[in-house]
């Protein structure tokens, strides 16, 4: 569809762009992207016919963008540009219609019921019909930049540029044109070819992605090629992280702001921020800590600052045990989003801690523990499926800065201790009567300051899972050890 080969060129006798070569296939969704100063605006330009480029060439559809008469080219092209605004005043309907000029025929360029429908179409596809005979000075920076789409929809064009699309939208809006771009792309074979400053909306939305950085092509791949860390750190200049996105397998990068000199102060999760009753045991760290569980709340993955292992009954029921852990939390004044909810049925006077000393690193172990629903994980199918409160609550916070993999092997080097240490007590599942490996409904959470060393394993035998094994070891026993004594009283 668009073919553009060696361009350069830029304004008088400043160039902008050297040897820009690029393609981009009909009904795709390109998006280009490069810091300030880098050409997007100045290639877009180009590519539309507003500015003349000084070498290479443009092709659409095979030909030669030279060769296009200008009504032509608008029957093919569309252009939304970044800035709104009419030398006349019109209504929004008058001002969507314009779009229509390419299309009419004649000396007075009489208007059809053809392009009536179109103008209509438009409109409830962008969402201005409501307000078709409002004048278009009268509208919302948002408002005018979705109508200025619905008259670039109008002229029905093949390719649609788009120069930051969504610079004045909110939230909803955004998601509404870029919604609404994919699925003209996708089931109307429209080109979409549009500028981003949001590489998060640009890794969302589009198909291919090229990246701009003084005048050259960077890099013009998939959007998890492009979107690689240590290349846009290098391009922008700025610190950033990527992550992938929680609901779709697209990529997304997050600024890491830097930090004042008070929050690069060691903090160290210790027994001196542990409370412990009959009710609960619960910890408040003097900040957030980057967290990953499987908590009745906070579960997966989060930042949280208050920690709860709350007594249950056994007897207590857990159809709907996050809405009732949830109103617990709340009045117990505890924010429920805020807060990693656990709950067990053993006694919490029986739970065991230990802080632990590494080079540079230390950590903190709580765990809770009995046995009484003890399962051979292996033969958990002879097992009824009915819930039950759980029985080892596993609690290891670290004071350092943990690397994503850590916290993956930080769980499964607990879980090997805890294991270990069922096997030394002859714990036994009832059922099966065969060594058992946890309880039906174990938990787990791994805390980190996020702040001094950099702890980037947690294997068994790496500094932290050396230490992670020991302290798990050692509570899980002296836990389900006081827990029995306890039950015995």
């Amino acid at each position: 569809m668009l073919e553009v080969t060696g361009l350069s060129g830029g304004y008088y006798n400043h160039p902008v762009l050297d040897s820009v070569s690029f393609t981009v296939n009909k009904g795709e969704l390109f998006g280009i992207l490069g810091p300030n100063g880098s050409g997007k605006t100045t290639l877009l330009s180009m590519l539309s016919g507003v500015l003349a480029y000084k070498a290479g060439t443009i092709k659409i559809k095979g030909t030669s963008l030279k060769e296009y008469s200008a009504k032509q080219l608008a029957q093919v092209i569309a252009v939304l540009p970044q800035h709104s605004s009419l030398a006349f005043s019109y209504t929004v309907k008058e001002t969507v219609s314009l779009g229509r000029y390419a299309h009419q025929k004649g000396l007075f360029h009489s208007w059809s019921d053809e392009d009536e429908a179109v103008v209509q179409k438009v409109m409830e596809q962008t969402g201005v019909a409501g307000f078709s005979d409002y004048q278009f000075e009268q509208l919302s920076g948002g408002e005018r930049q979705r109508v200025l789409l619905a008259q670039a929809l109008a002229q029905e064009p093949e390719i649609l540029f788009l120069d930051e699309p969504t610079n004045h939208l909110d939230l909803a809006y955004q998601k509404g044109l870029l919604d609404l771009m994919k699925k003209m792309a996708m089931e109307y074979e429209l080109t979409v070819i549009a500028i981003f400053h949001d590489l998060n909306l640009a890794g969302l939305y589009c198909d291919r992605l090229m990246l701009l950085e003084k005048g050259q092509v960077r890099v013009n791949d998939i959007p998890n090629e492009v979107l690689k860390q240590e290349r846009i750190q290098q391009v922008y200049r700025t610190e950033i992280e990527k992550h992938p996105h929680p609901a779709i397998p697209r990529p997304q990068m997050f600024i890491v702001p830097n930090q004042h000199d008070s929050e690069k102060d060691s903090v160290v999760i210790n027994e001196q921020f542990l409370t412990v009753s009959d009710e609960m045991v619960q910890l408040h760290a003097p900040i957030p800590l980057r967290t990953m569980s499987s908590g009745v709340t906070g579960s997966g993955t989060g930042w949280h600052q208050k920690f709860v292992n709350r007594h249950v009954s056994h007897t207590y029921s857990c159809e709907n045990h996050v809405e009732e852990m949830t109103d617990y939390l709340r009045s117990h004044g505890f924010e429920p989003s805020e807060t990693v909810g656990m709950m067990t049925a053993v006694f919490l006077e029986a739970v065991s801690y230990r802080f632990l000393h590494g080079e540079n690193f230390s950590i903190f172990i709580v765990v809770t523990a009995g046995v009484g629903n003890a399962v051979d994980a292996s033969l958990a199918d002879q097992h009824s499926d009915a819930p039950r409160p759980g029985t080892i609550n596993t609690w290891i916070f670290i004071n350092g800065h943990v690397a994503e993999e850590a916290f993956i092997h930080s769980i499964v080097t607990a879980t090997e201790a805890k294991v270990k240490a069922l096997h030394e007590l002859g714990v036994k599942d009832p059922v099966t009567n065969t060594w058992a490996t946890g309880t039906s409904t174990d938990s787990i959470l791994i805390a980190a300051t996020q702040r001094g060393e950099g702890l980037h394993y947690a294997g068994t035998i790496t500094p932290l899972g050396k230490l992670i094994s020991r302290g798990v070891y050692d509570c899980t026993v002296e836990a389900i050890e006081k827990n029995e004594r306890v039950k015995r009283t």
